[in-house]
């Protein structure tokens, strides 16, 4: 191995596993299959796509990415069990590069109360377990859970165990968030030190965000040794989130003086990723979020803004442009054709096929008819609401609100179900209610409405209104997007794509889905 290849720390990306852990962050298949290919035109190295034992939907999502994915690994996640090793093979078998990561946790706590076993019978199962999984791949991590609380001794039997039986990758979680990042870096030059074999395995780190530590520790694993980091993008995931992707890797890349790797992650497209994944799991980035949040590169300090204008280094440790994010700018009208359109949508990072890209062009100048200036963020929220609502079921044709100060609202609605038009006035206690309540009227369905948020795409009072539903209907939870410079249009958009997905759900039997610790 070179020296620079020494220095080089992969990125495992897990939005699609432990990310969608997250409470209502449940993405469709085809919303999964957009974030790996966004996740493999970053560069990411493994994809963590699912935990296939889980649902048949879990695994037609692995098994899917499998087959579509060609530059990144494609893994699937493992109990320490045989058959879930059996079902992890199955889904990666298309992958040009897969990986079975199974995992047990070695913990007195969880060996204890969770697993009800004896630490002798937790080596046999690491070692059953991993050998059994290099029947169909030689590309096995093992994970021990609750690493960081787990005693020191036999944290070096079990890595050992598991290298010796062929796990060519090891991760060492910090599970619940506990470790500080002095602990977490030492854990990893004491195994690193006393386990024989270790130099036969990349280690890597996997921590939560439980203290605000995780990207802070991830780091102090790569200082102490680790050579992957597991991440998700925006941070998703169980309780307070996974160390941040775009977070571990611009700290790599703007402070390679003190920490002195690299990524092969293509930086330009993490605001693109961020806004993806946000867009698909209705979760919105904070705007002082690191990297990504809105007011991630903005001014409002005096001095701070005379600073920037003198020279951008004098409050900006990286460029806006370096993690994708461009200035604001207006560069089309209600006069441009379709050449300009489809070259902005390629700027932008879209490729459509020519259906999707006519009815694109056609909603891009239906708005800007109705809206005087035309920013990147609109192409980008009217694009990513086609995409999100194309080819389902339910489709809004025609709206009319009409609401007074006493409250009253009616809405006028027409609706396209299975290609059949339908209509209903309903009432309610304000406009967006109103609407919601037809909507449910014209579907026949009463599902809960867990989440409601609207933020605006840009500035001005013309500005395009980007809305989020999430529904839960029998302990189903979906979300839907939904765009237009008309804020109760938006929500009705929102609405009925959550509801689409609400549909597809209901004809799809699954088993229970199995929840991974990690």
């Amino acid at each position: 191995m070179s020296h620079r290849e020494q220095d080089r720390v992969r990125i495992f990306d897990t939005t699609l596993r432990d990310g969608e852990q997250s409470p209502g962050a449940s993405m469709t298949l085809e919303e999964k299959l957009r974030i790996a290919e966004q996740l493999e035109a970053m560069g990411v190295d493994v994809i963590e796509a699912g935990f296939a034992i889980a649902s048949n939907g879990d695994f037609e999502c692995v098994r899917q990415i499998a087959e579509r994915i060609r530059n990144s690994t494609v893994c699937s996640l493992a109990r320490a069990a045989l058959g879930d090793i059996d079902r992890a093979a199955e889904a990666i078998k298309p992958a040009r590069s897969g990986r079975i990561h199974t995992f047990i946790a070695t913990s007195p706590l969880h060996m204890k109360v969770k697993l009800q076993m004896e630490p002798d019978a937790v080596l046999d199962a690491i070692h059953q377990s991993v050998s059994h999984a290099r029947r169909f791949t030689d590309d096995v991590e093992w994970s021990a859970e609750d690493a960081t609380r787990t005693e020191t001794d036999f944290l070096y039997r079990a890595v050992d165990t598991a290298i010796r039986a062929g796990a060519t990758t090891i991760n060492l979680p910090d599970t619940v968030g506990y470790a500080t990042p002095d602990e977490y870096g030492q854990m990893y030059r004491d195994v690193i030190k006393n386990v024989s074999n270790a130099d036969k395995a990349v280690f890597s780190t996997h921590c939560h965000n439980d203290l605000g530590l995780a990207v802070a520790n991830s780091l102090a694993g790569v200082m102490g040794g680790a050579r992957q980091i597991e991440c998700t993008i925006n941070g998703i995931g169980e309780r307070a989130g996974n160390a941040a992707m775009e977070e571990v890797v611009m700290a790599l890349k703007t402070r390679a003086d003190a920490m002195p790797f690299h990524t092969n992650i293509v930086s330009t497209e993490i605001s693109k990723a961020s806004k993806l994944v946000s867009l698909v799991t209705g979760f919105s980035v904070q705007n002082n979020k690191a990297i990504v949040g809105a007011n991630a590169f903005a001014h409002e300090s005096g001095i701070h803004q005379d600073g920037v204008l003198k020279a951008a280094e004098t409050y900006e440790i990286m460029t806006p442009e370096s993690v994708g994010v461009t200035k604001t700018t207006l560069v089309l009208g209600k006069l441009s054709g379709r050449a300009a359109f489809a070259d902005k949508l390629k700027e932008l990072g879209y490729e459509l096929g020519d259906n999707a890209f006519q009815d694109c062009f056609r909603r891009f100048k239906e708005l800007a008819d109705r809206k005087k200036t035309i920013y990147d963020e609109d192409i980008v929220a009217l694009v990513d609401d086609e995409v999100a609502t194309s080819e389902n079921r339910l489709q809004v044709v025609a709206l009319n609100t009409h609401s007074s100060s006493s409250g009253t609202a009616v809405a006028d609605l027409t609706m396209k179900i299975d290609d059949e038009e339908k209509k209903t006035v309903v009432y309610g206690s304000g406009p967006v209610d109103a609407v919601f309540n037809a909507i449910k009227e014209l579907v026949e369905f009463d599902p809960h409405l867990v989440l409601f948020q609207v933020h605006a795409v840009t500035h001005g009072t013309d500005a395009q209104a980007e809305c989020t539903v999430r529904l839960e209907e029998n302990g189903r939870t979906v979300n839907g997007q939904g765009a237009h410079e008309d804020t109760v249009t938006a929500a009705a958009r929102a609405y009925v794509a959550a509801a689409n997905k609400l549909l597809v759900k209901r004809e799809k039997t699954m088993p229970d889905p199995i929840v991974a610790a990690g």
